[in-house]
């Protein structure tokens, strides 16, 4: 008779996730303390982890040891062991001390991860370019180095060698322990935080090489950016006729990927789909995705997309225009759409929440609804709306002259010491590269530059702006 024996599962159990969010009074946050926990719990399963518990605590500030008090800590510590959670994870960024007195609080076999360590791991996830695993391995290795701690490393090790090295035949006079492993590993992450910048830097050379070439072709470049999840690819999905992978998830996407696209009358423009924004958007993925981000800042309209059936819509909103302003974008032209208009009860209900959204249109991506209405918006946008300007551009940026000639409509033209003065009217798409060379009223109704400019009139020199 044969006995049969009864295989292992070939999958790994999910490791189970108990939360712990803070409000800290008088601190200004974008969405409430339930709401960020929802997110978080949402952040936690993208990452492959089952969440099987959440707490939380009002603070009038952080404790210096532990982030949370003495009681939560004990309370945190019994309801993980009671739910065999194998991690705490918390909605916020974390510093070394923390974490430290915290994995000692805990003990052992209780992993502490903070909200910015799960985002990175997320993002580790669904790198699947060269240039995406650079970023996101560049943001882990700067979040990593100031929390190493001795815990994580070998014994301290001897630096070694004989009479030759130590100075005695005997072997009198060793130096004693030399550096530790964490001392090694510090060193170890170092270097390789400095190949990956030179790396990201040949990135952003390419990209930038790309992208004057793009400018001589006068193609305008639209860029989508929103709150992740709120339906970027599956827009330029329906617009381009593209298969960017899409899934009801967070951060499912995270490569940029750039499209051509036709629009009324006869004209075309390149649309990029780009990594989808958070609140306490981590600033060590800021600074490892700038040469991704930087699309975004040379965009000449960005559509700002959307979810209008999330409860949080508005401060999601909120959030992006602050990444914006941080990443120097907030002067690009923007068109909002609010998408899913599909998932409302009552569709038009959206056109209620136009009021909250000046200079929007409502849509809905996956069923294509309303895309005629904004491919023409678009077209008049990039090309129909103009700009009345003067501005004082230095010879050297001839290229800039050119663009205002050919796509402009001049007015004025005329020769001055170190450059040209020019009035007239521009696209509204190309507002923002002329902007450092517009001439304001001055208080005494005389003419006054930007500081750019008065540098400029005076120097002959100004900073290389790509045309």
């Amino acid at each position: 008779m044969m006995t049969k024996i009864k295989s292992e599962p070939t999958f790994h159990p999910r490791e189970r996730a108990f939360l712990v969010g803070v409000e800290i009074y008088g601190r200004r946050e974008l969405l409430s303390l339930d709401a960020s926990l929802q997110e978080l719990s949402l952040l936690a399963e993208t990452a492959g982890l089952d969440v099987v518990g959440e707490t939380t605590q009002k603070l009038n500030q952080p404790n210096s040891q532990t982030y949370i008090g003495p009681g939560k800590v004990d309370e945190v510590k019994a309801l993980a062991q009671e739910l065999m959670a194998d991690v705490v994870l918390f909605d916020e960024e974390l510093s070394p001390r923390h974490l430290r007195e915290l994995e000692r609080a805990l003990g052992d076999g209780i992993r502490i991860l903070d909200r910015t360590a799960l985002i990175l791991d997320i993002f580790a996830q669904h790198a699947n370019t060269r240039e995406g695993a650079l970023q996101v391995e560049l943001a882990q290795y700067e979040y990593r180095l100031p929390r190493l701690t001795r815990a994580w490393t070998h014994l301290a090790r001897q630096a070694g060698g004989g009479a030759g090295r130590t100075g005695s035949a005997g072997g009198v006079g060793l130096r004693g322990p030399g550096e530790t492993q964490l001392e090694v590993d510090r060193r170890d992450i170092r270097r390789r935080i400095d190949h990956l910048k030179a790396e990201l830097e040949k990135v952003r050379t390419h990209r930038r090489q790309y992208r004057t070439r793009r400018n001589r072709s006068r193609i305008p470049l639209v860029t989508l950016v929103g709150y992740t999840n709120a339906g970027k690819s599956t827009l330029l999905n329906r617009l381009a006729g593209a298969d960017i992978y899409v899934a009801d998830q967070l951060f499912a996407t995270l490569d940029p990927t750039t499209r051509r696209v036709d629009l009324p009358g006869g004209h075309v423009a390149l649309i990029t789909d780009t990594v989808g924004f958070i609140q306490k958007l981590p600033t060590q993925l800021v600074a490892a995705f700038r040469a991704t981000l930087e699309e975004i800042a040379e965009a000449d309209l960005l559509l700002h997309v959307v979810d209008i059936t999330h409860p949080n819509a508005l401060a999601q909103a909120e959030a992006v225009y602050k990444t914006l302003e941080d990443i120097e974008a907030g002067q690009i032209p923007i068109l909002t759409i609010l998408n899913k208009i599909d998932q409302l009860d009552d569709p038009a209900a959206a056109q209620g929440a136009l009021v909250n959204f000046p200079n929007a249109i409502a849509i809905s991506a996956l069923k294509g609804i309303g895309l005629p209405e904004l491919l023409n918006i678009v077209s008049e946008r990039l090309f129909s709306t103009f700009e009345h300007l003067r501005v004082m551009i230095p010879y050297q940026h001839g290229a800039l002259i050119s663009l205002f000639h050919e796509l402009g409509q001049v007015e004025r033209f005329e020769h001055v010491r170190g450059g040209v003065k020019i009035e007239g009217k521009v696209p509204l798409r190309l507002v923002a590269r002329f902007q450092p060379f517009v001439i304001t009223p001055s208080v005494n109704g005389g003419e006054a530059g930007s500081l750019l400019s008065q540098e400029v009139s005076t120097t002959g020199e100004s900073p290389e702006i790509e045309g």
